[in-house]
């Protein structure tokens, strides 16, 4: 188990991959961790260093006292990629990972090179929806959530949803709800519009909490950036199919000369 201490919190991640290895960093969705990339990873090609972790409030790392902000988020990517070295890597981000894409793009374009927008949108929902999530998960806790997160993030031929609802149960409500009034106060669509760097959207078919068009909408203000669907899939298309995902994420990669 690596933690990195950033001073002002610890976060858990992962390293994988040769030291020279062309950098690629994933940052995880809401109520989950790390080990939602770890088959997609299984099928990518050899030679890339591999960067995962556990987002502030989430998995192993710290869940200090909220709300927290998205700049907060933006800059524990941030520091931990210099932390472990990291610099012109693709990144790619789910759901509020990929608004940490987006802000840390905007800020630090020596660290990214390359956008993988995957599940996700310049902005999620709107301050009542969050004001009501929040609300409901400090008085019930998160099990309130779970059911109806999974119908959402997940195609309705997808039974196997055990490893995702445990993540879920298991993340600490000051973790989740923190993150969520992150989300909750971030509109990245001007500083979205401004990106010129290497992207591609992915979107899934049966996504229920950031739908293809909301994809679309997010990816097509950063021009030449194309986005994928894949059908079958809902939010979580990482876990649900994780062959077919990578084979997206190789694709985009190779045609940056990533690998």
């Amino acid at each position: 188990m690596q933690i990195a201490d950033l001073g002002d919190i610890r976060l858990h991640y992962r390293l994988d991959g040769p030291e020279g290895g062309a950098p690629l960093v994933f940052a995880n969705a809401l109520g989950t961790d790390l080990r939602i990339w770890d088959d997609v990873v299984g099928h990518l090609p050899e030679g890339l260093r591999i960067l995962r972790y556990d987002m502030r409030g989430h998995g192993l790392s710290d869940a200090p006292e909220g709300p927290y902000s998205m700049g907060q988020l933006v800059r524990d990517a941030e520091q931990l990629m210099e932390h472990a070295g990291m610099k012109d890597a693709v990144f790619v981000g789910l759901s509020i990972g990929g608004m940490v894409a987006q802000g840390l793009a905007a800020k630090r374009l020596d660290l990214v090179r390359g956008l993988v927008l995957s599940h996700t949108a310049a902005k999620i929902g709107t301050r009542q929806i969050w004001a009501d999530r929040i609300a409901l998960v400090q008085a019930h806790g998160l099990g309130a959530i779970v059911e109806d997160t999974l119908d959402k993030w997940f195609s309705p031929d997808c039974h196997d949803r055990h490893a995702i609802r445990h993540m879920l149960e298991r993340t600490p409500v000051e973790g989740y709800t923190g993150c969520c009034h992150a989300i909750s106060g971030t509109d990245f669509m001007t500083p979205t519009s401004g990106l010129r760097l290497p992207a591609l959207g992915i979107a899934g078919a049966d996504d229920g909490s950031t739908p293809p068009d909301l994809v679309r909408e997010t990816v097509d203000l950063i021009p030449g950036a194309q986005v994928r669907l894949m059908r079958g899939a809902g939010h979580m298309a990482c876990v649900e199919k994780p062959a077919e995902y990578a084979e997206i994420l190789s694709g985009f990669l190779t045609a940056q000369g990533h690998v």
